[in-house]
């Protein structure tokens, strides 16, 4: 059955469906939401909200039309604006700084402890150079990096053109070059780079 197919189904009554659309998305907006919030530290809160934006399709299903998005497009859409909804509350509740990030990048016990800490080094200078980009710019790279997503689709959730959405991701990876270029031209790390 497809997507269009369960909605009208649920529209009509048979709510028990709404459980497959939700198999169907779960994994993607999870790791969608999650992204969106690793770089705040916030990304246990991935779950309660991916909760949230399927809570929140479901109650707006009746008003969803196909003419304009597809339902993929709109789950997406609707998971992005809750998790900037969320950003902005503890932003303003508690003054949550944008660069403290919690994650801890893996290394396996047998590398060199210089490696490991140049790793998670590079790993945090990534994850903030991506964090210092504007909303905009990180929505579209993680919605292309993270989720594979295409240009057309990124378009729609941004409520953007696709040419916007290529110059969004254009400047946002210069962005994120220019942010890490002193760090990765430095001579240090290119003396550790060839002995991985």
């Amino acid at each position: 059955m497809t997507d269009s197919q369960l909605i009208r189904e649920i529209k009509d009554g048979n709510v028990e469906l709404y459980a497959e659309l939700m198999r169907r998305y779960e994994r993607k907006i999870y790791a969608f939401i999650f992204h969106m919030l690793k770089s705040s530290g916030m990304e246990a809160l991935a779950d309660d909200l991916s909760q949230e934006t399927f809570y929140k399709a479901y109650r707006s299903l009746q008003t969803f039309r196909e003419v304009e998005a597809s339902f993929s497009t709109w789950l997406y859409t609707i998971a992005r604006n809750t998790v900037l909804s969320e950003l902005r509350k503890q932003h303003k509740n508690h003054q949550v700084s944008l660069d403290q990030g919690g994650y801890i990048p893996y290394a396996s016990f047998d590398a060199m402890p210089e490696q490991t800490m140049l790793r998670n080094e590079k790993v945090t200078m990534v994850r903030d150079a991506i964090n210092n980009l504007p909303e905009k710019q990180r929505s579209a790279l993680i919605l292309r990096e993270y989720e594979q997503l295409e240009y057309q689709e990124i378009a729609n959730i941004l409520g953007q053109t696709v040419s916007a959405v290529k110059s969004l991701l254009f400047r946002a990876r210069a962005s994120v070059k220019i942010q890490l270029e002193p760090y990765f031209a430095d001579p240090i790390f290119e003396e550790y780079e060839g002995m991985n």
